[in-house]
């Protein structure tokens, strides 16, 4: 029976560094199919280890709890992770372009686990992908519920953007991150540390529009080729992307606007003090 169908995005912290940010919501269902999870863990591994998909998994998953509004307490309306970003048009969305291919890498496990949700899936993979990066292992909980229904969708522009234009209106990046992130309840330090999640992955600009076709660090994969990454390791979670957006030291290394605004904003580079100073005491 289930108890709670709440959505939200999971639990991202580490020990360490800049990479903390409380959990949002916890979804709760007494009716999750443990053994089926527990196979699904061993086949999504599988599936992260042998096509270094990490990066497109946890961007998957972050896009799917990431439409939350903490302003709207009706389920399936208020969004977040409900594996609704599998439905047209939502899929669709400018912001998850691309994420078809994420959606195609999960779904043969779906088939496979049909009593594990795609909700479930994708915040499963989300979370192993920051695991096996080298990130801390997250505590889940799962029994989210999927949205089937494609009236259901969040509306576009839950998501934010990388620069001009901001759909939003935002005048600025730092104007526009706090109208996102603030809408699912994070404050300056969070949206800090979730910036930091670009230590993975690369962008690529027949996707995003963003980002060099292939840069020295991404031209040979591993996976497919190709894309700008933000740091050189950019399969290894970890703190480069602070210190490398920084210092803006290598012209093959993507920063994009609202990667810039971290560091230039006077809210947001309170916080980022803040972290530098933990981590030189640790």
């Amino acid at each position: 029976m289930l108890t709670r169908h709440t959505a939200g995005k999971s639990k991202v912290s580490q020990q360490r560094g800049l990479h903390r940010s409380r959990a949002r919501v916890v979804v709760v269902c007494a009716a999750a199919n443990a053994p089926q999870i527990t196979a699904a863990k061993a086949d999504v591994e599988a599936l992260i280890r042998n096509t270094h998909s990490n990066p497109i998994l946890i961007r998957l998953g972050w896009h799917d709890a990431g439409t939350h509004n903490k302003n709207i307490s009706e389920w399936p309306k208020s969004g977040g992770a409900t594996g609704s970003i599998r439905l047209s048009p939502e899929i669709g969305h400018g912001a998850n372009a691309g994420l078809q291919g994420a959606l195609d890498l999960i779904e043969p496990i779906k088939q496979k686990h049909p009593a594990v949700s795609y909700a479930d899936l994708y915040q499963m993979a989300s979370a192993l992908g920051v695991e096996l990066a080298g990130g801390p292992k997250l505590e889940m909980r799962y029994g989210r519920v999927d949205v089937n229904d494609p009236a259901e969708c969040a509306p576009e522009g839950n998501l934010p953007a990388a620069g001009h234009p901001f759909p939003d209106g935002s005048s600025g990046p730092g104007e526009h991150l706090r109208r996102i992130f603030y809408r699912m309840g994070f404050n300056d330090q969070e949206i800090v540390a979730l910036s930091g999640a670009h230590t993975l992955g690369r962008s690529r600009p027949e996707r995003s529009g963003w980002g060099k076709a292939e840069t020295k660090y991404t031209k040979d994969g591993p996976g497919k080729p190709g894309g700008q990454s933000w740091t050189v390791d950019w399969l290894t979670f970890n703190n480069a992307y602070f210190k490398d957006v920084k210092a803006r030291r290598d012209g093959d290394l993507l920063v994009l606007p609202t990667d810039a605004i971290i560091f230039e904003d006077d809210g947001f580079k309170c916080d980022l003090h803040k972290g530098a100073t933990r981590l030189a005491h640790e």
